[in-house]
Order: C-alpha cells, then structure tokens, then sequence
C-alpha cells in the first residue's frame, strides 16, 4: 500500500516538475510601452494581447514541427523586451526572428511567411556544459532579452518572434517559440535579402549540429554553431 502511494506521488510530482522546468514570455516592453502577452492554460475568449496565441509551457521537441488580436505600433531603431516566466534552462541559445506580414499580421498564416534574424546569442564563454550561454544571460537578466529592430528596416506590419532552444538534454532539443505583432514605422527603406530568409518550419533540421547535441559527451568543446540564417542588422 505504502509503495503504491508512494509511486503515485512521484508520478504526480514529476508532472507538476515538468510544468516548472518550462514556459514562455508572459509580457514585453516595446518602445518603452509595457504590453501583456497571451496567459495559456486559459480561454481566448476575453483575452486581447499583441501575441499570438499559445496553449502549453511545453516544448516543441520536433525542429520541422508546424504551429482578440492587438498589434504594437513601434520605432524602427528602438528596443523590444521579453519577460519570461521563471526561467530554469541555462544552456542553449537565444533567437530573435520578425517577418514582413506583406499586410495584416492578423490574417497571416505564419507558415507561409519568410523570417530573418535580427539577434542571437550562444555559447558565450567556456564550454558545453559549465560555459555562459545567451539562455543564462536571460535568466540572470531578471528572465528577460532585449533586441534591437534594425533602424533601417522599412514600415510595414511584422511579426516578432523569440525563440529558446533548450539542450540540457541529451540529443533532445527543446523549441520554446513565442510570436508577437509589430507595427513598425519610421524612415528606413531596407529588407534583408533572400540569403537571410527561412520559413518555420524548414529552417532547421535534426541533423544540424547545434539542434541535435549531447553536449555531455563534448564537454571540453567550446565551440557551438547556432541554428538558422545569420543575423541581419540592417
């Protein structure tokens, strides 16, 4: 009877573990305008955020796995900030994406759309396992990234995406993507070119070697490619 309750409470424990060890951005500062995000676990009904709608804390585990609307209205040149739960993962990198919605964002199929990176941070010092990572950066920064939309960027409605990728794990990755809608203005006239662009999904493979990683099998490593296209600074 004891070992029954006893494995009862460490499968009842570990599922309520498995909702701490992830999550997502809960709120942004744009501009320097503070805007909620979408809370999940909840109905949308009711709710009215710039981001786009997210159910779950848990991971996309599958790199080439597919997935009241309000937009931000921001500055080309100015800073975007977002705050995430509480965040336990330290080791993986930081990915900051936007896309051009052409018109709406809120009739956008993200699918469909092609996405340039404006920021990323990796390993930063040390190796695999011990070294700083742009995801500890994040969590020693109040569990919150600050990114730049490239000055020159010309107007138009954007999507904003931030991007985690947890390799704690051996040779599992773990995809926490949140997407929000800008509308950005200004006097810029650029957009990157095609060399920059990816689709999600299709820009990452399993086989790339910052996606599918035992870093623990290389921990004197200090070298770590980051997944997708090259930052595009305008």
């Amino acid at each position: 009877m004891f070992l029954s309750i006893l494995a009862t409470f460490l499968t009842v424990s570990s599922q309520f573990a498995g909702l701490r060890a992830h999550g997502g951005v809960l709120s942004y500062d744009i501009g320097g305008v503070n805007y909620n995000g979408f809370v999940p676990y909840n109905t949308a009904v009711g709710q009215s955020s710039i981001q786009r709608e997210w159910d779950t804390y848990n991971p996309i585990t599958d790199p080439e796995d597919p997935n009241s609307q309000k937009s931000a209205t921001v500055t080309a040149g100015s800073k975007v900030t977002g705050y995430w739960n509480t965040w336990p993962h330290t080791i993986g990198p930081v990915m900051v994406y936007m896309a051009s919605c052409g018109s709406s964002c809120t009739s956008a199929n993200t699918a469909s759309l092609e996405w340039f990176k404006i920021d990323e941070s990796g390993l930063i010092s040390g190796n695999l396992v011990d070294g700083t990572w742009g995801m500890g950066e994040l969590v020693a920064n109040n569990n919150s990234w600050t990114s730049t939309i490239p000055a020159s960027l010309k107007p138009g409605e954007y999507m904003f995406r931030h991007e985690l990728l947890a390799i704690h794990t051996s040779n599992q990755p773990q995809f926490y993507p949140e997407c929000a809608q800008l509308i950005v203005t200004g006097s810029g006239s650029s957009s990157p070119s095609a060399e920059y662009l990816v689709k999600f999904p299709g820009a990452y493979s399993a086989s790339d070697p910052g996606v599918t990683i035992d870093i623990y099998s290389h921990q004197t490593e200090t070298n770590y490619t980051i997944p997708g296209p090259a930052v595009w600074s305008g």
